[in-house]
């Protein structure tokens, strides 16, 4: 018999509360059937960055040229190097 799940206030409190338990004590993942959210937009949150003017002169400069907004650019760019960091992780976890 599997515990049953509380109701959470939030997405905060959910991801506290994943954290710290083991889900295969709530959830049967062998029966479990893979999804897509095709839809699903991700969580975002505002946030006020400072920049060196000659960065966001650049970054505006190769935004331009991509013809894409310079927010998206970074978006993009900030994307790219976390995968990049990421992957030494990934090989030193397995």
């Amino acid at each position: 018999m599997k515990k049953t799940l509380p109701k959470f206030q939030n997405e905060d409190a959910e991801r506290e509360f994943w954290a710290k338990q083991d889900s295969t004590e709530y959830l049967n993942w062998p029966a479990a059937k893979r999804l897509r959210l095709t839809r699903l937009k991700p969580s975002v949150r505002t946030i006020s960055l400072r920049l060196p003017v000659a960065m966001l002169e650049d970054l505006k400069l190769l935004a331009n040229q991509r013809d894409v907004p310079y927010q998206s650019l970074l978006k993009v760019f900030l994307a790219e190097r976390l995968a990049q960091e990421r992957r030494p992780l990934r090989a030193m976890h397995k």
